[in-house]
């Protein structure tokens, strides 16, 4: 990975609310309810307006369903399908005084996936972290974890908001590289709920070499 030319940008916090998946629906829902409102004999030219409005509304919302089941890895979620043509830059433990491990969030919403993943993978596998991931009707910006350590990525929750501050610039600034980051994660519990551990003090040596050089 070529660290050195990696500039750190601020990472966006949120989708636009044009990429909000939701929105199309919510717009085309309110603009047919005024058409069912609104009378010929009232007023024609507003009437054939809210039509047109309205026939617009629905051609944006099949635009958006047509964009959505494109294929993509990441999807518009932040889910990887698998890791092919993926480019991942390892970012092992390294030994320090204060470990950096980071609990996931989230993780009670996929169980499932996570106890697949151990099934396939092992209780110590490894996590790929996916900035600009986001929950369904959700326009906030998460950073996803993937469990990749079995026979596909599995979807195990979200890193915390501590964790989310501090390294969203980070990895955000790899995924515009098309680079995304895999770190050392561990799956804790011998049965369901499971929990799952990251690493990340890997991480650090990506963020130090990245500040300004003092003078």
């Amino acid at each position: 990975m070529r660290r050195d030319s990696l500039k750190l940008m601020p990472a966006p916090r949120s989708k636009p609310l044009l990429a909000w998946e939701p929105l199309p629906f919510l717009v085309l829902f309110v603009l047919a309810l005024v058409a069912s409102l609104a009378r010929p004999d009232s007023s024609p030219w507003a009437f054939w307006l809210v039509i047109v409005i309205v026939l617009a509304a629905a051609v944006w919302l099949a635009v958006s369903l047509v964009q959505a089941g494109r294929p993509a890895n990441p999807d518009r979620w932040g889910d990887l399908s698998t890791l092919e043509g993926v480019d991942l830059v390892d970012a092992p433990g390294v030994d320090r005084a204060v470990r950096s491990v980071v609990p996931v969030i989230d993780t009670q919403r996929h169980q499932p996936a996570i106890e697949l993943a151990r099934l396939h993978g092992g209780a110590e596998q490894a996590a790929v972290l996916v900035p600009r991931a986001s929950r369904w009707l959700s326009r906030r910006y998460r950073v996803g974890v993937q469990l990749v350590g079995g026979d596909r990525p599995r979807h195990a929750g979200f890193l915390g908001m501590a964790a989310d501050d501090r390294w969203r610039d980070t990895l955000d600034a790899a995924r515009s590289r098309g680079e995304y980051v895999r770190v050392p994660a561990l799956i804790t519990g011998a049965t369901r709920p499971y929990a799952v551990e990251l690493d990340l003090s890997g991480l650090v040596p990506f963020s130090d070499e990245r500040r300004p050089d003092d003078g």
